[in-house]
């Protein structure tokens, strides 16, 4: 039994080894054309059955205090809209000899984008932390970015790369997709909501579900789009250096600034909502934004984060939930105990 504690304790868990198949099959079987718009469908239609499912199972008085966290969701949008440009600024001169001028303002553009929502909140589930906060934090960051984006880049990438403009599609996509699902989920607790809190399997196998389908999907795009034939090896090694430091940096500092001054549950979210930049919202505004010699390049190292983002939020959330779930079964066995004697 020991043996088989400390083989659980160092292989990955099925959602894990799910997310890697999800990731090894996009590489090389990439879903697109006809099928990709279908997949497309079939995406939503899980993460709108997620929202929904959040919606049935979280009561009004959870929702309402999530809504109220004032100081988490100041500390979520000053993550992503004053810490992670910060570090974009500073990394621009010493990126400039490694980088094109493309790449560079890339780089800088990825820095300026919202969080997303549905991935931010599900592996908020995963981890067991706030989701009402999650679903607050990540809505208004993703809502605000839309604005908030296409000014910083204004202000901040060079006008050469700049084409101007903005758009409103993120905000639609978001009341639609996100926000009408858990509306219609919290008018359907009164009927199935002891249904859905006495089957958390279930919503939390929509959770890693829905997060899989989004992995495949976002992968599939990005190499049916030429991601590993547009950029030399050289030039995505160092993106994904780049990326790969970007993301532990933010990720460090957010754990420590929740672990300090949030409870366990707001910790998490901070950590999930305040590190993540959506693909959904920049692939939009980058077109809008850069003109067409300049896209490509404007979205690649957006496309790696997101990829990276993914697998390392994965791993975290999954075992945040493990400690949760040790710590609730630690919990049932010292009740146990007490009522024994």
């Amino acid at each position: 039994m020991q043996k088989l504690s400390w083989l659980k304790r160092i292989l990955p868990d099925r959602f894990i080894v799910a997310l890697l198949c999800a990731i090894a099959l996009a590489s090389f079987l990439p879903i697109h054309g006809t099928a990709a718009v279908y997949y497309d469908y079939l995406t939503n239609a899980a993460i709108a059955l997620l929202f929904f499912l959040h919606g049935a199972k979280l009561s009004r008085d959870a929702i309402y205090a999530g809504a109220t966290n004032w100081r988490l969701h100041v500390a979520v949008l000053l993550a992503t809209f004053a810490l992670f440009p910060l570090i974009g600024l500073v990394s621009q001169p010493l990126l400039a000899g490694w980088l094109t001028p493309e790449l560079l303002a890339g780089v800088l553009f990825l820095c300026l984008l919202p969080s997303t929502v549905q991935s931010s909140i599900a592996f908020t589930s995963v981890a067991r932390g706030n989701i009402p906060g999650a679903v607050c934090s990540a809505s208004l960051s993703n809502l605000l970015g839309v604005f908030i984006t296409p000014l910083l880049a204004g202000l901040l990438i060079s006008s050469e790369s700049i084409s101007g403009g903005g758009s409103l599609n993120a905000v639609v996509d978001i009341l639609v997709k996100i926000l009408l699902p858990f509306v219609v989920g919290q008018i359907a607790r009164r009927w199935i909501g002891g249904w859905v809190a006495a089957h958390p399997k279930l919503v939390k196998f929509v959770d890693q579900g829905s997060i899989v389908l989004v992995v495949y999907g976002a992968f599939s795009a990005s190499v049916v789009e030429g991601l590993w034939q547009r950029t030399p090896l050289s030039a995505l090694a160092v993106i994904a250096v780049v990326c790969a430091v970007l993301l532990a940096l933010v990720m460090s500092l957010t754990f420590l600034v929740g672990r300090r001054f949030f409870s366990r549950e707001d910790e998490i979210v901070l950590l999930f909502c305040g590190s993540k930049k959506s693909l959904a919202s920049g692939i939009p505004i980058a077109k809008v934004l850069f003109a067409g010699s300049a896209l490509g390049s404007a979205v690649l190292p957006l496309m790696l984060f997101h990829q990276l983002q993914l697998i390392v939020c994965a791993l975290i959330a999954a075992r945040y939930g493990r400690a949760a779930d040790a710590a609730e079964a630690d919990d049932v066995g010292r009740a146990g105990a007490g009522v024994t004697r």
